[in-house]
């Protein structure tokens, strides 16, 4: 007898075998109880989520020779033929091959005639997004007046490309991706029933590479019994997906957060050199980097002692920074000339990007602590901010604004209505932060929306620019040989194409 791959075998038959789906199978469940039957359901969800299966369940519950039932019973000849594949009255049609308006036509106008065997005739179209728009024009008469024997069930990954005109009339069930620990849970309730050892350990890297679709888990699970010689073990399954091990992207953050470059780039040539999967590692390394900015966040939360330390010497500011840096690095591999070269540029600018001020706040024996500039007390508003350490948005906030007061430590600023958004917590934290780099101490930064008297380095240097301009136009107009070319030409000097003296 020829072997059977998991996902077959093991494909659910009816919903009480389903996984992950049960706000789907409750609303049918009912629906089928009550004999409240829709002509036109639509089962929506990423690849392998259940939405064919679902679609033949659904099928055998209206043509199960026991009558309409939320059961069936998978013994009478409608339910054997439907999971053989063979049942007259259940067409399957994959809108990928079957997209132009004639076939579609021809469908719909075998549909007008009564079911063969069954009570009705169920029409599955997968991946329905992918008709023609004329063929969409052609299925929409059909939904507005189905016979009374047919059932449409569509299947789709992408709703946003179905007309409104048809997701109106039908019934609409949003599949959601199913959850690592239900994945894993069922796979080990399969090889239990194979009879085939495995370590929870592996389940669960399985579960976490299937990304929340259980056909590609029983696909890969097929994969590592077949790598694993007949046991799914934890290092066999690692080796086979190439996944990396934890310990190597915590020594890779431990080296973020000491600056060591060449500690950095050994890890990343410790995984190449086991070949390890570069795309793979930066996913992981997102992960590491929101488990840590929940430890920042949610202390009492952290049960890891090492994420726990590792939490405490990062910034908060640099570990969104890094997570953004590692989402932005896993796009442009492809784009890399090799996976290592863009995994090390991506480990390179991890090191080089940190937020303004960052070092500074974070734990530093005192003699490392960098040696404050001589304090700026005396300096003008616009003076300090030409001094401060500071860019982005922060700069913008400090060139805009004006100093209302300072009182000590306190710096009251305003900026001008048009500029509000440069008032934000975040840009104001930054601010403050370039402000206890330069000075050496702590300070308090206000920042208030209002009326200004244009004092800002913004305006001032508005100022300078407009007078300078103004002197370039009058020195111009004021030139004989620019005065005789005008003459000569009947021609006009343009003032705003003069350009001030930048020497």
């Amino acid at each position: 007898m020829s072997y059977q791959v998991l996902a077959r075998k093991w494909r659910p038959r009816d919903f009480g075998s389903l996984v992950g789906q049960e706000h789907v199978v409750r609303a049918l469940r009912h629906a089928l109880e009550h004999k409240r039957l829709h002509h036109a359901y639509l089962f929506t969800g990423t690849r392998g989520v259940g939405k064919t299966t679902l679609a033949r369940i659904l099928a055998k519950c209206l043509n199960c020779e026991s009558g309409i039932t939320p059961q069936p019973c998978n013994t009478c000849s409608a339910c054997v033929e439907i999971d053989a594949g063979r049942f007259v009255d259940l067409l399957e049609v994959d809108a990928a091959t079957n997209t132009k308006v004639d076939e579609m036509r021809q469908l719909l106008e075998n549909a007008q005639y009564a079911p063969t065997r069954g009570r009705f005739k169920v029409y599955v179209i997968d991946e329905v997004h992918q008709l023609s728009g004329h063929a969409f024009n052609a299925m929409l008469k059909t939904l507005e007046e189905p016979p009374e024997h047919m059932k449409f069930i569509l299947a789709t990954t992408d709703p946003q490309k179905i007309p409104v005109t048809v997701l109106s009339r039908c019934l609409q069930f949003n599949l959601k991706q199913m959850p690592k620990e239900a994945i894993a849970s069922h796979l080990g309730f399969i090889l239990d029933q194979e009879q085939i050892a495995a370590e929870p350990e592996a389940l669960s890297l399985i579960a976490r590479a299937a990304s929340g679709s259980m056909r590609d888990a029983l696909s890969l699970l097929d994969q590592a019994i077949a790598h694993g010689g007949g046991k799914v073990a934890a290092a066999s399954v690692s080796d086979m997906l190439g996944t990396i091990d934890q310990g190597h992207l915590l020594r890779l953050v431990e080296a973020l957060a000491a600056g060591d470059a060449a500690a950095a780039v050994k890890v990343a040539d410790e995984m190449q050199a086991r070949s390890l999967s570069f795309d793979t590692a930066l996913a992981d390394l997102a992960s590491l980097l929101l488990r840590l900015a929940l430890a920042q966040s949610l202390p009492d939360s952290v049960e890891d002692a090492r994420i726990g330390e590792l939490a405490g010497r990062l910034d908060p500011e640099s570990v969104q920074l890094y997570y953004q840096i590692a989402l932005q690095g896993r796009e442009d591999l492809p784009l890399a000339p090799d996976e290592h070269a863009g995994f090390v540029m991506t480990v390179l600018r991890l090191l080089a990007f940190r937020p303004e001020g960052a070092a500074q706040r974070l734990p530093m024996p005192p003699a490392a602590k960098p040696k404050p500039e001589a304090p700026a007390k005396d300096s003008s508003w616009p003076e300090l901010v030409q001094q401060l350490p500071v860019t982005g948005a922060a700069r913008e906030l400090a060139r805009n604004a004006e100093l209302g007061r300072r009182d000590g430590p306190l710096f009251e600023l305003v900026v001008p209505k048009a500029k509000a958004y440069l008032a934000e917590r975040s840009y104001v934290d930054k601010l403050k932060a370039a402000l206890e780099q330069h000075l050496g101490s702590v300070v308090h930064v206000k920042v208030a929306v209002g009326e200004v008297a244009g004092a800002s380095a913004a305006a001032l240097e508005a100022g300078e620019r407009e007078a300078r301009r103004a002197a370039a136009t009058q020195a111009v107009q004021g030139d004989g040989f620019v005065q005789d070319l005008v003459n000569m030409f009947d021609g006009k000097v343009v003032d705003s194409t003069i350009r001030e003296d930048r020497k």
